[in-house]
């Protein structure tokens, strides 16, 4: 197939999850375009079958801001004609799904149709719990999808909640390739970051609030009176500095590592002994999955998707949102107990694997079939 796939280019779960899926289907002889407007983070070298496209939009002095929907409507139309796109795959309904929709209505008026896969990721569809006045142009983009697909039960449910619409909604999990993420011998870095055996423990985001990181820092100052331990935090965004500030404060600044966005985060999760995720929304928890499949276990929040992922008392612990008292609880029974940390530490590996990419991909090949072939019929 000639698939399109349209996503934010960036660290996010959205843009990993993307990327990852068009160089998967790429090598199984897929020919891939990735339209945006820059080169996706996760796309970092050459791959047979993977074309990008870049989307420019001029900066025009009547506008206030940049008209990047109108310029990506007009790419869009241009590569699915001139590549001879069979199906566009966008990831997030604001605002793809419904630029997706301008652009089939466009094509359509010359005698071509060509359906479109919308992927929920979860800030879609939040977005509209805080802001109702999205919520007309995301339930319309999702209605007049040609298939619709969300990374979990939860955020399924969530999306028929919040709006009212009779298209079906198919659950295809995020996923993880372990050809990348597994665990690897890295003693020799985890010297370097723990000289005197410390616990490591990491958390990675965008830093922004609703990933709570300044509760991982209270975690691990709770932890660290009881575990000598050292943290990683891996990433950026907008509470950047503010957790800064609250590391001094709290005395704690040689105890922890600020290492910015990373592309080789399977080489940081190696030396990890614990991951710490306190979100108070996560649709998914792909990070989560990432250190799973690195044999990390996982402390997290009990919210959207992560109890999917994240088996209580098995591949780690669930808590409450805000309830640093019982995750810190949590990460010292862990870490005081080798024998459970060990086993959990397997559970963690075999939960992954059912998230193998090996097993994802062949549901979104089966789900684009259908979609053409249903378009086919209807179109």
């Amino acid at each position: 197939m000639k698939i399109g796939i349209v996503c934010y280019p960036t660290y996010g779960g959205s843009g990993v999850v993307a990327t990852e899926l068009g160089i998967g289907l790429a090598k199984k002889g897929h020919k891939i375009h990735f339209i945006t407007y820059k080169r996706p983070a996760r796309l970092t070298h050459f791959h047979e079958n993977v074309f990008f496209h870049e989307v420019s939009a001029e900066d025009y002095p009547l506008f206030e801001y940049i008209p990047y929907e109108t310029s990506l409507a007009s790419k869009l139309v241009d590569v699915i004609k001139f590549e001879n796109l069979d199906l566009l795959h966008v990831h997030y309904a604001i605002p793809h799904a419904a630029v997706a929709y301008m652009t089939k209505k466009i094509l359509l008026s010359e005698g071509r149709y060509v359906p479109v896969v919308t992927t929920l990721h979860g800030t879609d569809i939040t977005l509209v719990g805080n802001n109702k006045a999205f919520a007309p142009v995301v339930a319309f983009s999702i209605e007049k999808s040609d298939g619709v697909t969300a990374v979990s039960e939860s955020l399924k449910q969530q999306t028929y909640e919040y709006f009212n619409i009779k298209n079906d909604i198919r659950v295809i999990n995020n996923f993880i390739d372990f050809d990348r993420f597994r665990k690897s011998d890295k003693d020799h870095f985890k010297k370097a970051i723990a000289p005197q055996g410390e616990a490591i423990l990491v958390h990675t985001s965008n830093f922004r609030k609703v990933k709570r990181v300044e509760d991982v820092i209270y975690i691990f100052q709770k932890v660290n009176e009881h575990v000598p331990s050292k943290l990683l935090l891996i990433g950026d965004g907008p509470e950047r500095y503010n957790l800064e500030q609250l590391c001094r404060k709290l005395d704690l600044w040689s105890e922890i590592r600020f290492l910015g966005k990373q592309d080789a985060i399977e080489e940081l999760l190696a030396v990890a002994d614990l991951f710490i995720m306190p979100s108070e929304s996560e649709s998914f928890g792909l990070a989560a999955l990432e250190a799973m499949a690195c044999e990390v276990p996982v402390i997290s929040t009990d919210v959207g998707g992560l109890p999917e992922v994240n088996i209580h008392g098995k591949t780690g612990f669930l808590s409450k949102i805000g309830d640093v008292e019982d995750m810190a609880k949590n990460a010292i029974n862990l870490l005081t107990n080798k024998e459970m940390l060990s086993q959990f530490r397997i559970n963690a590996l075999e939960q992954a694997s059912r998230f193998d990419i090996k097993l994802i991909l062949p549901q979104y090949e089966a789900y684009y079939e259908e979609v053409l072939k249903a378009a086919t019929i209807s179109g």
